[in-house]
């Protein structure tokens, strides 16, 4: 379903406070370590050797993402490094809303929490060739340049054409290509993210899983009713 320009200005207009505070209330070509030229690499399996991860959501399944090392290091390595030391193992998915997106990654649950591996935040890392499509994990935070450890992951599905996009480009400053065009009339996500957020990774595997997680039943802020537990994240090399 395509959204039109008056539904993408509500949404404008109803999200930019949540997105403003962190969310407090808040083919076959290589993504990992090659460069990113446009929607299709961005949505292409990883090759063998890349970084991947495998998100296991206790009584959902597993959510597996790839990552964007060369457009957004940082973010990645702050990631990864938090993973491995089992610092998201235990942590919940802490808004949830459906046909938007899943945020987790915060230890107080309240989405006003979480350290960077640097301790403090670290700054925002965009690229013109990563776009927050359905399926894309990205960094939550308060504003430019506050990344901690909380993230999300793009639940939605609906897409966007030509003229609904360059209304948004008045709204906005920000100005698509012609990849990112096609690829949200394609894909669907939240053009309205874009470089308000850095995205580092893209789910390849597990879209249906992020979909179930993104239909449970959660309050007006997004407070699921019961909690979505992040069992474990586990970084590997894919295909090894």
């Amino acid at each position: 379903m395509k959204k039109n320009q008056a539904t993408i200005l509500v949404i404008l207009i109803l999200l930019i406070g949540a997105v403003g505070v962190g969310f407090a209330i808040k083919n076959g070509k290589s993504a990992g370590s090659s460069a990113v030229s446009g929607y299709e690499d961005q949505l292409a399996a990883p090759q063998k050797g890349d970084t991947v991860a495998e998100i296991v959501v206790k009584g959902f399944g597993s959510i597996h993402v790839k990552f964007f090392q060369k457009e957004a290091p940082k973010a990645v390595e702050n990631f990864t490094t938090h993973a491995e030391k089992g610092y998201y193992n235990g942590l919940t998915f802490h808004r949830i809303i459906d046909n938007f997106m899943i945020q987790g990654g915060d230890p107080t649950g309240t989405g006003a929490g979480g350290d960077s591996i640097w301790g403090g935040a670290f700054e925002d890392e965009f690229s013109d060739n990563l776009q927050p499509y359905r399926g894309a994990l990205c960094m939550a935070n308060s504003g430019a340049n506050t990344n901690g450890s909380q993230f999300f992951i793009v639940q939605d599905k609906d897409t966007y054409d030509e003229a609904t996009l360059s209304n948004l480009e008045q709204q906005t400053g920000n100005k698509f290509n012609k990849d990112a065009i096609e690829g949200y009339g394609k894909v669907g996500g939240t053009p309205w993210l874009y470089r308000a957020h850095t995205v580092f990774g893209q789910v390849y595997e597990g879209l249906d899983i992020l979909d179930s997680i993104a239909a449970t039943k959660a309050d007006e802020n997004g407070r699921p009713a019961t909690d979505v537990e992040i069992e474990k994240i586990t970084v590997s090399k894919y295909g090894e």
